[in-house]
């Protein structure tokens, strides 16, 4: 199979902060990779290294010389006066660049080369580009075209960025958090769409179950090496863990080693012959390995909340709305004492409101919040990131509170709460500006939780976390003895931490559902199917008697060659599911090589297309039944 990248020896440092040291990987056609490190690591310095927007140390970069490459960066940029669908046509793709030349050349006076221009879009499908940026923009619900980019939310931005990059049909596309401002129904779409492409990826990303969809490999930069994982992320943690208890053995035993040749050390004499130079020598070389700590990066967090009491709070006939549209209309909802609840919805259908209504910043049309005496609230907002950038990371704290006390005796001080989430004492007295946007956000999610809450309520606080931290929050919000409200897209962390959920629909519709978001979808997705089927049902009740003749009432019935094709589909599309869903298991064992890999990804693609085209003739021909 054909490489399209490879970097060798790869470093890269920021003064004393080395990132990663000689790292080495390559990237075939086909392959779907998902890189993995803590937040500072250097995830988006080395997107940013192969995107050529960083310089690095030493190595090489080199792609492969034909291949035409996208990226999504996680804070996109355009001329504020464009429009969204002028945007669109400033990739400075090779299309893009033919369709200005074609505009360029139909306006001049000699109209020269136009033929051969006009070959080219023949060639590449230029002509039906504008169209697929339109169809595209459409799934990730930009309908205003003409709207220019400076009127549109740091959402919507990045969303006309993301559809940029699957317009321009790369070999190769490098996106950095897509799925951040994306609704449910947006990732779920877009999961499905990289699923069906044979382009090549390499991505990161927080979403863990769309990571274990989308990917076949995993990439991880940990301690400044990496390290590679041929399977999906289901994949990546066993082998993970394999590999951590592997090293944990290897310091163990480094550890009883070091302790003998402390004991001989200390025994020798001041001045040391030259027969034990090369003992001394290993014996500082097993002292730097025993000093390496494994402990996999835990945030451990042993917080309690503190008391609450019966009543927490009650949300009396509640009326929202903007202009037309409708938030809230007549809501009631008494919450009960530690609830873990979860609000999910597209965007746009009030679920930051009803938080921000529930704080306190943004007041009902109607209506209003009996909230308890005992509710001692922690906000963590989407806005809520505003740091004084001068400020080292410790003082950011100890400005909050010096020492924290849980009770029973139990107290740390700013600088221990902060070793809790990842920040070591050499990193507590750096200042602010130097920490990468997810280090600020764990800072953020630090102000929070030190305040010892005992009502939680967080407004999208996946965002720009690394997956070790939101191993360790999800762990936390499980064990919390409070009540948690969460606003959130990411699926695997809903699944994980609540116990309910509100659904906004919109037009002030809210679905009260008991279950995690995976019961939820199953049972929307049977709620669709019944809806259909009595849509389906209804249609011949409401037409109108006719009287027919014979003949007519044949001409409705299957012929036999029909019925026979009906037969023959009833009984190929359960194969071919079953096919489909036996090469997902053989995708996701890590176990193919990589040409394997391409032709398994490439029959899953032909599958899809093939199981919806044998549906759907199913479903014709079952009508006439």
């Amino acid at each position: 199979m054909a490489s399209i990248l490879q970097v060798e020896n790869l470093t890269k440092s920021f003064g004393d902060l080395v990132l990663f040291t000689d790292i080495s990987f390559g990237i075939d056609e086909g392959e779907r990779i998902g890189l993995i490190a803590k937040n500072g690591s250097g995830k988006t310095t080395l997107l940013n290294i192969l995107t050529g927007k960083e310089s690095y140390d030493s190595g090489s970069v080199v792609f492969r010389r034909d291949i035409r490459t996208a990226y999504l960066p996680q804070e996109p940029t355009y001329p504020e006066n464009l429009t969204v669908l002028e945007a669109c046509f400033q990739s400075g793709n090779e299309i893009t660049d033919l369709i200005a030349e074609y505009e360029r050349t139909i306006n001049s006076k000699d109209q020269k080369g136009l033929d051969s221009i006009l070959q080219k879009m023949d060639t590449h499908q230029a002509w039906d580009y504008e169209y697929r940026a339109k169809q595209i923009l459409g799934q990730l619900k930009i309908t205003d075209f003409d709207q220019k980019i400076g009127e549109l939310s740091g959402g919507q931005l990045k969303r006309v960025a993301l559809a940029n990059v699957l317009i321009t049909d790369p070999d190769l596309i490098i996106l950095d958090e897509p799925t951040n401002h994306l609704d449910l129904d947006m990732v779920e779409w877009l999961e499905e769409y990289l699923q069906r492409s044979r382009l090549s990826l390499l991505m990161v990303t927080h979403d863990r179950y769309f990571l274990d969809r989308v990917c076949n490999d995993i990439i991880e930069i940990d301690q400044q090496q990496l390290f590679k994982y041929k399977g999906n992320y289901s994949y990546y943690l066993e082998k993970r863990d394999e590999r951590i208890s592997t090293q944990n053995t290897e310091i163990d035993r480094a550890n009883n080693l070091l302790r003998k040749e402390l004991e001989w050390m200390r025994r020798q004499p001041q001045a040391r012959g030259t027969k034990a130079k090369s003992r001394i020598d290993a014996f500082y070389d097993l002292e730097k390995k025993a000093q390496q700590v494994r402990d996999a990066g835990n945030v451990q967090l042993q917080m309690k909340g503190s008391y609450i009491g019966n009543k927490i709070f009650e949300a009396q006939h509640i009326y929202k709305s903007f202009g037309d549209i409708k938030i809230l209309e007549d809501f009631n909802y008494i919450f009960a004492r530690y609830e873990k609840l979860g609000i999910v919805g597209n965007n746009g259908t009030g679920k930051s409101t009803f938080i921000k209504m529930l704080m306190g910043e943004v007041a009902p049309d109607k209506g209003d919040f009996d909230i308890g005496e005992t509710v001692k609230f922690g906000y963590y907002s989407q806005d809520g990131l505003s740091f004084d950038e001068g400020m080292k990371v410790i003082d950011v704290i100890q400005n909050i509170a010096e020492v924290i006390d849980f009770g029973n005796g139990s107290r740390l001080t700013a600088s221990q709460f902060l070793q809790h989430f990842l920040f070591p004492p050499e990193k507590q007295h750096n200042f602010v500006y130097k920490l990468s946007g997810g280090e600020k956000r764990r800072l953020y999610l630090c102000t929070v939780l030190i305040t010892n809450p005992n009502f939680l309520v967080l407004d999208e606080p996946t965002n720009d976390l690394d997956i070790v931290t939101l191993n360790i929050l999800e762990e936390y919000l499980q064990q919390f003895k409070g009540c948690v409200i969460v606003v959130s897209h990411d699926r695997y962390f809903m699944d994980k931490v609540v116990d309910h959920l509100l659904a906004f629909q919109g037009n002030a519709k809210i679905k009260d559902f008991p279950g995690n978001y995976s019961q939820y979808r199953e049972w929307k997705e049977v709620q669709e199917a019944i809806e259909k089927e009595k849509e389906q049902t209804a249609k011949p009740k409401e037409e109108k008697p006719r009287i027919t003749s014979p003949k007519n009432d044949e001409k409705k019935k299957l012929s036999f060659k029909e019925k026979r094709e009906f037969e023959e589909l009833d009984t190929l599309i359960p194969k071919l599911e079953e096919e489909k869903a036996s090469i997902e298991t053989e995708l996701s064992s890590g176990t193919l090589s990589s040409e394997e890999l391409i032709a398994k990804s490439n029959r899953i693609s032909e599958l899809i297309d093939e199981i919806d085209e044998k549906t759907m003739r199913w479903m014709e021909l079952s009508e006439l039944m």
